[in-house]
């Protein structure tokens, strides 16, 4: 993993059933569940996951980077004009932070850290 490279894309879904049996049909992705609320897929050229959602925002595909030091990249993104859209928060696996582009473009950052 490198900083601020992209290195997972993350999607959503109404409904994970049937989002896995259509993409696992389709193109051969496999998946690891965790919980009734996510599931991450492989095979797919680049991580990435499907989050459980009730209704699809606009967009509805979240880019996530990741950095070694979610502090120091928070206070990047602030200082260089991105806004926070949710503070950093725990997730199986690690934590992270979403933000808003100065476009308006949603993104998170993430570590294992």
């Amino acid at each position: 993993m490198e900083n601020n490279k992209i290195n997972f894309i993350e999607l959503q879904a109404l409904d994970l059933k049937e989002i896995k049996k259509f993409y696992g049909n389709t193109f051969g992705w496999t998946f690891t569940d965790y919980g009734d609320q996510y599931v991450d897929f492989h095979d797919a050229g680049i991580s990435g996951g499907f989050a459980k959602v009730k209704e699809i925002s606009t967009g509805g595909t979240l880019v996530v980077l990741y950095h070694e030091d979610l502090s120091l990249a928070l206070g990047n993104v602030i200082k260089n004009g991105g806004k926070i859209s949710k503070d950093i928060f725990s997730f199986p696996g690690g934590r992270r932070f979403e933000f808003l582009d100065p476009s308006g473009n949603q993104m998170s950052i993430w570590s294992d850290k």
